[in-house]
């Protein structure tokens, strides 16, 4: 599609989504889903092979229809994407169903600074609005995305809504650099952590076969002594929001860094494995994360940060 097309229909989205009804706009993104998952294209399959390895037991129709499941989730993630701005607060906080709590407060009543780990699980953004309605506001790292208008476009979304946003690449500095200031300086942090884009990441076990996580939440959490809490998201209806705050994952008291940051990060894999096979539906992932499906170029490379 032709970037400036794009550009154009993602700004129709926020100018004219924004000021549907819910339900109305619900169905319209309910159809689209469904026309996306009858054409079948290359992000349709890919999700239906991530389907399989998350849901083993399933083929045939019985898979086609949890990928068609998937796939009116994940449009329901950009309706609320486009609705999300005008959405007013105490609606938004009634409909989220909070738990963990707990784990949070007590890492920022510590004074550390804290990473909120988490999956493309259910709507990260409308759970970012929610944590920073409770007064807690964090930075975040954004892909570019192209064209270069709807990069902008996504960072004053995001800034609109109270977070910071730090480019993953073409930054003034090193994303990693910055993040680990925020750190120390007793921030916080909320990164999406289930899928490599450097392909320096770790490799762990996933869903039972060797799979990419990136290994900055695990190392930004060794080097300054922040808490690491996995941050799970589902829509436990089709009008309500599902947000568990988990335990920190600790830096083990054994091992080099290297050696560390992989335990670490094999164990928030663990997490999100639990929780995504709760709600395989919800987890919106098009493209590859395990090994077998990733180029040999994006295998030659692990732990550079």
């Amino acid at each position: 599609m032709n970037e400036s097309l794009l550009s154009t229909l993602y700004a129709a989205g926020w100018a004219v989504v924004r000021g549907m009804p819910e339900r109305l706009a619900r169905r319209q993104f309910d159809a689209i889903a469904d026309a996306i998952w009858l054409r079948a294209g290359s992000g349709v399959m890919q999700l239906e092979a991530n389907l399989a390895r998350v849901r083993p037991d399933l083929a045939g129709r019985e898979l086609r229809l949890l990928t068609r499941a998937g796939l009116r989730s994940y449009l329901r993630y950009w309706c609320e994407v486009f609705q999300l701005p005008a959405m007013p607060m105490p609606r938004l906080v009634e409909r989220s169903d909070v738990t963990g709590l707990e784990h949070l407060w007590a890492a920022r009543d510590a004074g550390r600074g804290i990473i909120l780990a988490l999956p493309h699980s259910g709507n990260w953004d409308q759970a970012g609005s929610w944590v920073i309605n409770a007064g807690v506001p964090f930075t975040t790292v954004a892909e570019r995305l192209e064209p270069a208008a709807l990069f902008d476009r996504f960072v004053a979304f995001r800034e609109s809504i109270g977070m910071e946003v730090i480019p993953l690449t073409g930054g003034e500095r090193p994303p990693y650099q910055l993040l680990a200031e925020r750190l120390r300086a007793g921030g916080m942090l909320c990164l999406l952590a289930d899928r490599d884009l450097t392909a320096t990441g770790v490799q762990v076990d996933f869903f039972g076969l060797p799979a990419r996580l990136p290994a900055g939440p695990a190392a930004l959490a060794r080097d300054t002594g922040a808490a690491l809490l996995p941050v799970t998201l589902c829509y436990p209806d089709r009008w309500r929001w599902g947000i568990r705050v988990h335990g920190p994952i600790r830096v083990p008291d054994h091992g080099d860094r290297k050696e560390q940051v992989r335990a670490m990060t094999q164990r928030l894999a663990d997490v999100f494995a639990a929780a995504i096979a709760e709600h395989p539906q919800d987890w919106h992932m098009l493209q590859r994360v395990w090994v077998a499906d990733l180029d040999a170029s994006r295998l030659t490379g692990e732990l550079a940060v």
